[in-house]
């Protein structure tokens, strides 16, 4: 039996490692991935906090009042389109929504420190901005990082979609047909990314972008609660598109219920 066909095999192995080995595949020092370290040498990053138990969460809750008489609402003129005319009509700027008692609505309330290394998931759930009555609804909102924001026109007429983050990508969507949708996800926090509609002038939004789920908008009663906390010692922050931040540091123990209030003074 003839060895020749052995020979050339072997010749023929020994040229593919030749060439494996010039394109640096025998060249390199694979390091195991149990010892993996980040560049520049130091320890490796610890690792995320585990999830908030719930047997322990604490909940912070406040109200927030407008110390002041307020602007009033003006009527929005919507002359420049007929269908705006018809759909939004009797429609009034949002800048300062009071109640009873000088109560503030349309405040953003959140977390903006004191959670640490603690990571959260982002809701599969989307977040929605409605278009209608030429009108954004809702005119503040919070929204995770991760978590998709969906953007409905629900008005026989052209909107677009402007926002304006800093942050975060830009965007400018056209929706010329009622019923139309648009998905975005942000991907960085921001607090907070305005939106606009550059058919429509008056429409107006703000968006609060976070990496947890600790926020909320006041409702017309001024009231917001943050529930679901790890106990700890946090800086909250109130923030009004007009009157700008407020923040206050607010510590709960296991179980514990804390009001943060804030008070908001019109200015000259």
């Amino acid at each position: 039996m003839s060895r020749r066909p052995f020979k050339g095999f072997l010749a023929s192995a020994l040229a593919l490692a030749v060439v494996a080995a010039a394109c640096g595949g025998g060249n390199k020092e694979e390091t195991p991935a149990s010892s993996t370290a980040p560049s520049g040498g130091g320890a490796a990053p610890a690792p995320a906090a585990s999830a908030v138990d719930p047997n322990t969460a604490a909940t912070i809750t406040g109200t927030i009042k407008l110390e002041g008489d307020a602007p009033k609402a003006e009527a929005i003129k919507m002359n420049a389109d007929p269908v705006c005319m018809r759909e939004g009509k009797g429609t009034t700027t949002e800048f300062f929504v009071t109640g009873e008692g000088g109560a503030l609505q349309n405040v953003f309330v959140y977390v903006k420190d004191g959670l640490g290394n603690r990571t959260f998931q982002a809701p599969e759930q989307a977040v929605v901005l409605d278009q209608r009555g030429c009108h954004y609804r809702p005119h503040v909102f919070g929204v995770m990082v991760g978590q998709p924001l969906e953007i409905i026109n629900s008005d026989p007429t052209l909107h677009n979609v402007h926002a304006m983050p800093k942050s975060n990508q830009e965007f400018n969507t056209g929706q010329p047909i009622q019923g139309m949708k648009f998905n975005h996800t942000f991907t960085t926090r921001e607090v907070m990314v305005p939106f606009k509609c550059d058919v429509h002038g008056w429409m107006n939004a703000y968006a609060g972008v976070l990496d947890h789920p600790f926020f909320a908008v006041t409702d017309a009663s001024g009231k917001f609660e943050l529930k679901g906390l790890p106990p700890g010692t946090y800086t909250i922050e109130a923030w009004h598109e007009k009157l700008g931040p407020m923040t206050q540091s607010v510590t709960v123990g296991e179980k514990e219920s804390k009001e943060a209030n804030f008070s908001f003074k019109m200015t000259s």
